[in-house]
């Protein structure tokens, strides 16, 4: 062996560049949008494969895209404007008139089923 020439050896700066570089060409492509890095994966026969929906998937689903509302756009604003303090207090007495009234009847309903199953007299066992 020839003692002015030494084997090649990967040192620690030379696997570092490395691994800079690698993590350049994974960050550009991962600064693409993800449907051309999915396109090109896929072309290249390393992504997902693509299986066309059955027929009867196909025709339940609507032909029309859906309305999003695009982000960074404010709702529409409501036709209905919020109830006032007096209009709010008069919804809680509503409402809690409402359960009362639902009480007193779950409160009657239970009374007469008790009443009727004091009349109910259980059947005899039958013979085996």
């Amino acid at each position: 062996m020839n003692p002015t020439v030494r084997p090649h050896r990967a040192g620690p700066l030379h696997r570092l560049t490395r691994a800079a570089g690698l993590g350049v060409l994974v960050g550009a492509l991962g600064a693409c949008s993800g449907d051309v890095v999915r396109s090109l994966a896929s072309d290249a026969g390393y992504g997902p494969r693509v299986v066309a929906a059955p027929d009867f998937v196909a025709d339940t689903r609507g032909k029309a895209q859906p309305d999003f509302m695009p982000v960074g756009v404010d709702a529409p604003k409501r036709p209905v404007r919020a109830k006032s303090v007096t209009g709010q207090k008069a919804l809680e007495a509503e409402l809690e008139g409402a359960r009362g009234r639902n009480e007193a009847r779950g409160r009657a309903a239970a009374s007469a089923g008790r009443g009727a199953a004091a009349t109910i007299k259980p059947a005899p066992a039958a013979a085996q």
